[in-house]
């Protein structure tokens, strides 16, 4: 392994400084008022509710599927790159809090209560994005075949099973947390955008799943579904209308949602957050 002044000659921090910097962030996250850690987190699942409701209409036309989510997943780094760069905070981001944890920086209520308040801030965000973007007649583009695209996309995601919906989210997370871990040890704005861009793409690019991102997809594709013409554009791309009738607010809690975060969580603690603790921390302590 290289060592820190090789690093230093690259303007980045070595992976062990950036276990140190995950541990301040989390304890300077630990420490926000809840109010601003709300309103924080609205911005944060607003942000994602862009680059998701992006990435769908740059690709709703595309008829080959790799070069669709080869280009979505290229868009839809432009969620993280805002959440990062102009400041919020998303939950899915937040798991790294676990490192502060563990080197007893923070308190498990602490954490709880900055997880549970960003969450409900992300999930009021995105929706917030998904009603606006149902209201402001995007989904009419091409005849209404975006509506129909969004419908595909939600009624696919709420048909998965509990299991597969877990395993998702794990490694969707995984990389997403990767992602804000690498952007933490860079010094200049040029790093830190590539190093939220590669992960980022290659989540989407794999079709994982997360759960701030599906607080726009699945209530956009809930709300299109109310138009006939979406729901016949929706029908026409190989949506069943068993499907559609199965997209509903139930099923994206219990379908999706909670499966998903919980998958986001093991990724993002476990695997990295913890992995990483462990590795260049552990020891020391």
């Amino acid at each position: 392994m290289p060592d820190n002044d090789t690093y230093k000659n690259f303007n980045i921090l070595a992976p062990d400084q950036i276990a140190e910097q995950t541990v301040e962030n989390g304890y300077k996250k630990a420490n926000t008022r809840v109010s601003r850690l709300f309103v924080l987190g609205i911005l944060a699942g607003a942000f994602i509710a862009f680059a998701s409701e992006g990435s769908n209409a740059a690709i709703y036309n595309i008829p080959w599927a790799g070069v669709g989510k080869t280009l979505a997943g290229a868009i839809f780094t432009t969620g993280l790159m805002m959440v990062i760069v102009a400041g919020s905070e998303l939950f899915t981001g937040n798991t790294l809090m676990v490192a502060a944890l563990a080197q007893k920086r923070i308190t498990l209520g602490s954490m709880l209560k900055n997880w549970i308040t960003v969450y409900a801030g992300n999930f009021m965000g995105a929706v917030l994005i998904a009603w606006l973007v149902f209201m402001s007649g995007q989904l009419d583009f091409t005849g209404g075949l975006l509506g129909g695209f969004t419908i595909k996309t939600a009624a696919y995601k709420v048909s998965l099973s509990f299991s597969k919906a877990f395993i998702m989210g794990i490694l969707c997370n995984w990389l997403v947390s990767l992602a804000v871990w690498m952007a933490y040890g860079t010094k200049d704005m040029a790093g830190r955008l590539l190093a939220i861009f590669f992960p980022i793409w290659l989540f989407i690019t794999s079709g994982f799943e997360h759960c701030v991102a599906n607080m726009y997809y699945i209530p956009a594709g809930i709300l299109a579904k109310s138009n006939p013409e979406w729901v016949k554009n929706a029908i026409s791309l190989g949506v069943t209308p068993e499907k559609i009738s199965h997209l509903t607010w139930g099923s994206f809690f219990t379908h999706n949602l909670i499966p998903v975060t919980l998958g986001n969580l093991v990724g993002g603690v476990v695997f990295t957050g913890m992995a990483y603790w462990f590795v260049y921390l552990f020891r020391k302590n």
